[in-house]
């Protein structure tokens, strides 16, 4: 798994002769932020699976940010962010703000936004800021909380996944060394 992850994922070389990255050595240098192992790459995904659902263009700084607080796998945080994108997205939100309406026991049906008629931009504009408004509490709580399940399954299921790995990879070298050795010519 690890050899399979490395091949994807930027070296330490790459980062350090960055020059856009410079300014950021000290710290996007760290050795935790790219060493592949259980706890980097669970962690890693569970970051990126949470950040993922950050509205608007902050996902990526929101996963990087995160990753260097909690010295986890960078590379990881930043692509697994990539699970929302413009076909996902919208189904994402509609179930987080179903999440939210059955926490907070509202009753509503969902109200499709305003739409835009004859030129009064301004009149639609305040239309649209109160359907917005009007979703706020159910959207972000349903946020918090679909966030907050992704990143712990996201998490359990790296580590489950890396211990199958290495489960399989133990019984392996364990058959190899049970059978008789090849007799040379």
């Amino acid at each position: 798994m690890r050899n399979w992850l490395r091949r994807y994922l930027p070296d330490h070389a790459a980062v350090h002769d960055n020059r856009w990255l410079a300014p950021f050595k000290n710290t996007l240098l760290h050795p935790r932020l790219w060493h592949l192992n259980r706890h980097s790459v669970a962690g890693g995904v569970a970051v990126g699976l949470f950040c993922g659902l950050i509205p608007g263009p902050f996902q990526m700084l929101g996963a990087a940010i995160c990753a260097v607080i909690f010295r986890i796998n960078l590379p990881l945080a930043l692509i697994t962010t990539l699970y929302t994108n413009p076909v996902t997205i919208v189904p994402l939100y509609l179930l987080a703000y179903g999440i939210g309406r059955l926490i907070l026991g509202e009753a509503a049906p969902f109200t499709p936004p305003p739409e835009l008629t004859g030129l009064d931009l301004i009149g639609w504009t305040r239309e649209l800021a109160g359907w917005l408004i009007s979703l706020g509490a159910p959207l972000a709580l349903g946020l918090v909380l679909l966030a907050s399940s992704l990143a712990l399954t996201g998490y359990l299921g790296m580590r489950l996944a890396w211990r199958l790995w290495l489960v399989r990879a133990w019984r392996r070298r364990a058959r190899r060394r049970m059978q008789p050795p090849v007799a040379q010519h």
